[in-house]
């Protein structure tokens, strides 16, 4: 019974939904916490009909054109359908009704409710009801017996009764369940399900079980289990035929057993995981509908028992992970087993159902291989014998052993993504986006009025809005400022095409077409500066000038998922492998063209969320591959960090339902925006009218960001990562917006001073030299300066040994880069003498900026900031006088000899006789406690002349002698 899990469609709000079918299986019913039902024609409805029934629906049923509901307000109303007019009111509770159910014929109707009583009603008179009282807490479901004759009601009180309609008392009870004081905090909904026709058995969903109850004996007389199942079973459903049973748990397993020989013939994973809270089967039976507590619909279709009997087949895509062999001697002599078709009430005796087996049956959910699969019409030819005449039966342990079939209980394969269209709405869609990025919009039509493409530029500059003509039946479109890019599948008589329409060409010729080999179909597409690429199906990309030309082509290393080109880059997506438990697999590569073509990125695996399939890719503004998942978690490519991957944004953060998402459609970094378009209760917006498109901001999911600290840091590092792009496009020989790039650099610098004079407030001084390290040498003084100001020497100390540690650096690189671009003009340089460097030209100091490993490139000035301000503002013409590195040996040169030791310590040399003559009975440490408070009562130009003997300074360039502690300076 292997089945078709199709793509789930968003129904209601988040919350409790419930699902049916109408008496023909024509129409999918569908409640939900919005207080709304919906009439679904099938699964692809793109307009399903609505009806507002309350403010919450809490349960319905369909019967007979009569659809009642259990709503909000207490009443369990009626509807007529499917016009959806209301029809009087059923019956009411005292507080909600939590589940309402038909009986076989329609002619009743039972209801549970949160005030612990359950009603059966008359739907020809609802003033004809029987209450049913006995259980001390909500009632969480009931069904009905077939034959209606009982009823069978399970409670937040743990139990599970069954009920003697007519006579309005209970027969039996079983304490099953765990107890909850309301529904909303049950464990499960357990929704139990009696078998259809012979009416034998009731279903009862326990845990992780399905427990099998005989009708009249109530004894338990089977358990259906799935070694996969790990949390409780939220609801089950009968086959129409009472073969197969159906459960959909909390976590979203959707498990189909064959009854009879208890084995798991078909299992589905719902594809996010969630609660399955509504189960319904097609009247006809090939069908399962479902829904979840997020409010979507889902279908699984193809399962066929009405004609592929029991046979325990695996889901088509786990047939191959076992190939097993062996032979069995019990695979001789198998025969159809298929679903009993309907007969009337009176030749139910005659049904042929379960075999009852005592005790609980081995569990035998396996994935078992085709050829070695049991049919369970021999098990049933081997059983009959051991039925007794009133169709109890004791099965003896000889006859339950089954053979050992392969159990595979490891990570299950993760169907892999479609290959798409970045910047698209689904294809089957008649009115869609073909494509929406910063050029344009591409819109398509396929409807019976017309079959064709538009065409619109945001800048009406670039060119005027175009209408194509879609008789070739383009499915994938790509739109640049030079070119639009089309290509439609192949057929069994025409090859599939890639047709670009070159509005860009200078001559009368604007438009080409290529025809790919039989057999091969274009599967993505894209557009670069002056070149177009196509992936297909035969796992080549293919390269094309704009013009038309056929460039290179080149296997891809798997299937491509999409592809998107900016300039000379090209990125490319594809699937390396199988993915296992709701991982898709996927690589990447990034391709550099231009006059030294290289491939940046060879293929590492793309990082997505857990269980999180590709929904966008492609470049920034500035050219900075960039992707967003299906989690909203978008992420940005660090050059600076060996190409890795940053998230920078998580549009869940900014969405107010969860069934709500955005829907991108470009990315800026300079400014700092992400341009989406949000979409209510859906992943895709729609094309009439038009959307509006909504800007998000970039932050990067750093930890306490509700700290002070916090915001600086994701300010900083945001600025750092979102301006990597100056860099790339520096080497790349394009030109960029140098005041730009200082007002960022100037920004960051901004930043790293706050959080230093942030980690100076709370005494993190180790912390304050670490931010130092990421500062200009200019900007350094300026901590250094706020740190003697705030009288912290020891902490001044060390920033002025890492000031200089930074002047070594510049003196160290400069040079050597300036070897081998300028070597004349660095021999002219080191003529001079003295520590300073003189200009070429105008005597401007020549000045590496250290603030960014990534940007190291000293062909042109920075902006650094002058020593001699007293602001410590940025100078727009900064001066930065040179720093003498520090000598391993004594060296006088121009400057004083410098010794290592702080302000204070001079000081206390220089007064140590002064304060023990003051005081002569003081100890060592007295000394030094009196020597610090003498020192702190003095002012920092006091300090600064005890130092001017030279032993904490040296000389500048220009003849001044500057403190080493404070870096003031004076006048010899």
């Amino acid at each position: 019974m292997p089945g078709e899990r199709k793509p789930m469609r968003y129904g209601h709000s988040e919350g409790h939904t419930d699902v049916c079918f109408d008496d023909a299986g024509k129409y999918i019913v569908t409640c939900g916490s919005d207080g709304d039902v919906r009439i679904w024609e099938s699964l692809d409805d793109d307009d399903p009909k609505s009806i507002n029934v309350g403010e919450k629906v809490y349960s319905l049923a369909l019967k007979n054109g009569k659809l009642v509901t259990a709503a909000s307000n207490n009443t369990v109303q009626i509807h007529t359908f499917p016009e959806g007019d209301p029809d009087g009111i059923l019956t009411r509770f005292t507080t909600n009704a939590t589940h309402i159910t038909y009986n076989r014929s329609g002619s009743r109707v039972a209801a549970g409710s949160s005030d612990f009583m359950v009603k059966v009603v008359e739907m020809y008179d609802s003033s004809q009801q029987k209450t049913l009282r006995g259980h001390t807490a909500p009632i969480l479901s009931v069904t009905f017996d077939p034959k209606d004759e009982f009823l069978a009601s399970a409670s937040c009180d743990g139990s599970v009764a069954v009920w003697k309609i007519e006579e309005q008392t209970q027969v039996t009870s079983w304490p099953l369940l765990q107890k909850s004081n309301d529904v909303i905090n049950a464990k499960s909904l357990c929704r139990l399900a009696w078998q259809p026709k012979a009416a034998k058995l009731l279903a009862i969903p326990v845990e992780t079980t399905v427990q099998l109850y005989q009708r009249d004996s109530w004894a338990q007389v089977g358990t259906l289990s799935d070694d996969l199942g790990t949390q409780a079973i939220n609801v089950v459903a009968w086959s129409p035929c009472g073969k197969f049973l159906a459960a959909g748990s909390i976590g979203g397993l959707l498990t189909v057993w064959d009854v009879e020989s208890k084995l798991c013939v078909e299992r589905q994973t719902h594809e996010k995981g969630y609660t399955v809270c509504g189960l319904a089967w097609h009247p006809l039976g090939g069908q399962i509908a479902y829904t979840d507590t997020e409010g979507c619909l889902g279908v699984l279709d193809g399962l066929s028992s009405s004609s592929s009997s029991s046979s325990t087949t695996a889901p088509a895509s786990y047939n191959d992970l076992f190939d097993d062999d062996d032979d069995r001697p019990m695979d001789e002599g198998i025969s159809e087993g298929t679903c009993s078709p309907a007969k009337n009430p009176g030749d139910e005796d005659d049904d042929d159902d379960l075999i009852p087996a005592t005790g609980r049956a081995r569990n035998r959910s396996a994935f078992l291989d085709d050829e070695n699969s049991l049919d369970t019409g021999s098990l049933k030819q081997g059983l009959d014998k051991f039925v007794d005449d009133d169709d109890s039966a004791i099965v003896p342990p000889a006859a339950a052993a089954a053979p050992l079939w392969p159990v595979y209980d490891g990570p299950m394969p993760t169907p892999p993504q479609k290959a798409f269209q970045p910047g698209s709405t689904p294809a089957h869609l008649m009115h869609r986006f073909m494509m929406w990025n910063s050029v344009g919009i591409v819109r398509g039509y396929n409807d019976d009025q017309d079959n064709a493409i538009d065409v619109e530029f945001h800048d009406t500059a670039v060119h005027h809005a175009m209408h194509l003509t879609n008789s070739l039946g383009h499915t994938v479109a790509d739109l640049s400022q030079e070119a639009v890019l089309l290509a439609c599948p192949g057929t069994d008589e025409l090859a599939s095409k890639l047709q670009c329409l070159h509005f860009s060409s200078w001559d009368t010729n604007k438009e080409w077409m290529v025809d790919l080999p039989k057999g091969e179909d274009v599967q993505a597409l894209c557009l670069g500066q002056g070149w177009a690429a196509a992936a297909t199906s035969a796992l080549i990309l293919r390269l094309f000038s704009i013009g038309g030309v056929q460039r290179e082509l080149f296997s891809l290393p798997g299937p491509v998922v999409c592809i998107a080109g900016h300039g000379e880059q090209l990125l490319v997506v594809y699937h390396r492998g199988t993915g296992f438990d709701g991982e898709q697999a996927l690589g990447v590569q990034l391709l550099q063209f231009g006059q030294k073509r290289r491939q940046v990125i060879h293929g590492e695996p793309l990082p997505l969320s857990r269980k999180s399939h590709l929904s966008w890719l492609g470049f920034t503004a500035e050219g900075t591959p960039c992707f967003i998942d299906s989690e909203g978690v978008v992420r940005l490519l660090n050059r600076s960090l060996g190409n890795m991957w940053t998230p920078v944004c998580n549009t869940r953060d900014n969405c107010k339902g969860k069934s709500d998402h955005y829907w991108m459609v470009g990315v800026h970094e300079n400014p700092q925006q992400l341009r989406c378009i949000p979409c209510k209760g859906s992943r895709y917006p729609p094309t009439l009218p038009r959307p509006a498109v909504a800007v998000l901001p970039f932050k990067l999911p750093l930890c306490q960001t509700t700290t002070e600290k916090g915001q600086m840091e994701e300010q900083y590092w945001r600025s750092v990562l979102l301006h990597n792009h100056y860099g790339f496009l520096s080497s790349s020989g394009y030109e960029i917006d140098e005041e730009g790039q200082s007002q960022a650099q100037k920004e960051q610098q901004e930043l790293l001073m706050k959080m230093f004079a942030l980690s100076c407030k709370l005494e993190r001084e180790f912390r304050s030299v670490e931010l130092a390290e990421l500062m200009t040498q200019n900007v350094v003084t300026l901590a250094i300066r706020y740190a003697s100001r705030s009288r912290r020497m020891a902490l001044a100390q060390r920033l002025s040994d890492l000031a200089l540690e930074k002047a070594n650096q510049l003196q160290g690189e400069e040079p050597q880069e300036e070897e081998e671009e300028e070597p004349l003009q660095y021999t002219r340089r080191n003529t001079g003498s003295g520590l300073g460097r003189s200009g070429s030209a105008g005597g401007q100091n020549r000045v590496t900026n250290v603030l960014d490993s990534m940007m190291l490139s000293s062909k042109k000035p920075t902006a650094l900031l002058s020593s001699s301000g007293s602001t410590g503002k940025l100078n727009k013409t900064p001066f930065l006088k040179p720093l003498a590195p520090r000598p391993k040996t004594k060296v006088q040169h121009n400057s004083v000899y410098v010794r290592h030791k702080s302000g204070f310590q001079l000081w206390l040399e220089d007064n140590r006789r002064i304060i023990l003559a003051d005081n002569p009975d003081l100890e060592e440490t007295d000394v030094i406690k009196e020597a610090i408070g003498r020192f702190r009562t003095l002012s920092a130009d006091d300090r600064c002349r005890k130092r001017s003997t030279g032993r904490l300074a040296h000389v500048d360039s220009n003849g001044r002698l500057v403190c080493q502690v404070c870096w003031m300076t004076f006048w010899w």
